[in-house]
């Protein structure tokens, strides 16, 4: 008997297929540059228990001080990812240690956090407008993954986008790694389960805490340097990453780091399908985190993992 032939897939199929696989690559990226910032704002929340409205505004200082060193006589991409972490995490450690120390015990403290946080949201912007003005702007993406990688006729992946996936991956997997692994991850996680009782063991609980504020801060910077390539850059960058972020975090559970990889990338995923429909890119975020507040209230894995 003869075997059967394949029928060959149409243009129009082939065309469809290379629209919905770019949507998903496209969402994969988003929701990796979105998980860079809510690593860092569930590692700040699960360890500190503060809940830090500044983390867009960190993720805009990231982009800025990137595109300028590129910008620059430098012009490297790479030194100004470099700088926009060290930048960032100086700033988040300045942040922490001189005033929101000053908060921890309070009777109000989480309100008095909020304010606080949200005060330098508004300073911050505030400055960088008066530095930079308020116009975008725009830098190329990296020499070195120019181009993109191709799987078949009509599927490919940006190189760069891909680069952007990998480095959440390795994220993710390293902080893992450290706080399961090392020295400093038990301390990290015997101050966060009991931080009077580390204090009595000998553990500098403030200068553990300035420590994890500024890997946060420092990640934020990370995914803000990450971004300005793919996207404009503007004071207003961090308005709504800051407030995705939160809704990345609540999906996946507070303190959960795989749970905020999980719920950046099922947000990347709504806003890059529904990006096409007026306001459904915002509003299906919103949706999904209300129905898991309403199936699970402490997040996908919330209850498991934080």
């Amino acid at each position: 008997m003869c075997p059967m032939l394949a029928h060959p897939l149409s243009p129009a199929q082939i065309a469809a297929d290379g629209l919905l696989f770019d949507q998903i690559i496209t969402g994969v990226s988003i929701g990796s540059r979105l998980f860079l910032v809510a690593v860092g704002l569930s590692l700040i929340f699960g360890v500190l228990d503060v809940l830090n409205f500044t983390h867009g505004v960190l993720y805009m200082i990231g982009a800025y001080v990137t595109v300028v060193v590129v910008d620059s006589a430098l012009g490297s991409f790479w030194l100004g990812v470099v700088a926009a972490i060290v930048v960032v995490a100086v700033v988040g450690g300045v942040l922490e240690a001189v005033f929101i120390r000053q908060l921890y015990g309070r009777d109000e403290e989480v309100l008095d956090q909020l304010l606080l946080t949200f005060a330098f949201v508004l300073i911050l912007t505030d400055a960088v407008r008066i530095l930079f003005g308020s116009q975008s702007r725009l830098i190329s993406q990296p020499e070195l993954f120019a181009g993109n990688i191709q799987f078949t006729a009509g599927l490919a992946i940006p190189t760069y986008r891909a680069f952007v996936i990998v480095v959440a991956v390795a994220v993710l997997a390293g902080l893992q790694a450290v706080l399961r692994f090392t020295n400093i991850g038990r301390v990290v996680r015997a101050t966060t389960s009991d931080r009077d009782m580390a204090r009595l063991l000998g553990v500098n609980v403030p200068q553990l805490y300035t420590l994890v504020f500024i890997v946060g801060a420092g990640l934020a910077g990370l995914g803000g340097a990450l971004a300005a390539p793919l996207q404009s850059v503007s004071p207003a960058l961090g308005d709504q990453v800051v407030i995705n972020a939160f809704v990345v975090v609540v999906i996946g559970g507070l303190g959960s780091f795989t749970g905020a990889f999980i719920g950046a990338m099922i947000i990347g995923l709504l806003i890059a399908v529904f990006s096409g429909v007026a306001g459904a890119g915002v509003l299906f975020p919103f949706l999904a985190m209300i129905v898991v507040l309403i199936l699970k209230p402490t997040g996908l894995l919330g209850g498991v993992e934080a």
